[in-house]
């Protein structure tokens, strides 16, 4: 793959609004194939390209839908219309993008948008940064609410996915709160398991649409909500998420692409001359990966 095939792949994942866990993987495998590829290039194609497609949770429709209206293909010759696309690049199939997407049905406006009457003006995706996620932090912008794109709420701590799931179901969580939950990136995981339980806790007891959840763990694309993940630094590595305390104010932005700790410097530089990591006792295969990972910000990878 070159820096080509690449933008094709995440212009076309942003106009479909789909998993943050692509942000992850393309970062990895960006690596591997030697593609210099950052958040910030990954958030420069997001505010370049129009959300086209609502898929569950993010809209009613389904993949079936999608399928329907014509596929990948469809929607990439709408992406192609606005010049979004290197018609030039080659697939996996070993053609060009152009040959490719000669193919299949045309589609259904009704289902894949015009570039003219787009659901949002950027991708479903949005990079975020501030002092809580100074290397940067993830969150599917279109599955957030309109009500909850500018959100500043009380921070409640969890140390892992378990704790907070189990919060939340017994009525510990309430409107306005900021769930954290911390120790569950690629190291403190170890593995960055996805958070789907919390997020689908929070949905069934009707707190999605106000309630924000951070966490240096990843989510599903199933996900729903002010659900905001991959922060960097994780706390195993020593980032702010792991000075977060109970009560403290946590704001965002997803117009401005801010996540910031309301807390001063002052209390900030207190709590960490008396931090300790919280690292999980592991072995074998697990501990080798627990000392070798990255931040999810370079693709969680392991050189």
């Amino acid at each position: 793959m070159n820096e080509k095939a690449f933008h094709n792949a995440l212009t076309v994942d942003m106009a479909l609004g789909g998993s943050s866990n692509t942000v992850l993987h393309m970062l990895a495998i960006a690596k591997e194939a030697e593609v210099p590829l950052t958040l910030d290039d990954i958030e420069k194609i997001s505010a370049n390209t129009p959300n086209l497609v609502r898929i569950s949770p993010a809209g009613s429709a389904h993949m079936v839908d999608l399928h329907e209206a014509g596929g990948l293909n469809a929607l990439m010759r709408v992406l192609e219309g606005g010049n979004l696309l290197d018609m030039g690049a080659l697939t996996v199939e070993g053609g060009r993008l152009a040959d490719r997407i000669g193919l299949g049905n045309f589609g259904s406006e009704t289902f894949i948008r015009p570039l003219s009457n787009p659901w949002d003006k950027s991708g479903g995706l949005k990079i975020l940064k501030g002092n809580l996620a100074p290397d940067g932090a993830v969150v599917k912008r279109s599955a957030v609410c309109e009500g909850m794109r500018k959100f500043t709420g009380k921070a409640v701590v969890f140390d892992s996915e378990e704790e907070a799931s189990r919060s939340i179901l017994s009525g510990g969580i309430h409107s306005g709160d900021v769930v954290v939950i911390r120790y569950e990136g690629p190291k403190g995981g170890p593995g960055m398991r996805e958070m789907l339980g919390p997020t689908a806790a929070l949905a069934g007891m009707n707190l999605d649409t106000t309630v924000a959840l951070i966490t240096d763990g990843r989510f599903s694309g199933g996900s729903r909500g002010s659900a905001i993940g991959h922060i960097s630094p994780e706390a195993a590595m020593g980032g702010l998420i792991g000075l977060v305390e109970m009560g403290d104010l946590i704001a965002y932005d997803l117009e401005l692409g801010t996540l910031e700790l309301l807390v001063s410097q002052e209390i900030i530089d207190q709590r960490k001359s008396v931090w300790k990591p919280v690292l999980k006792q592991v072995s074998g295969c697990l501990k080798k990966y627990q000392k070798s990972v990255q931040c999810a910000s370079v693709g969680a990878i392991t050189d």
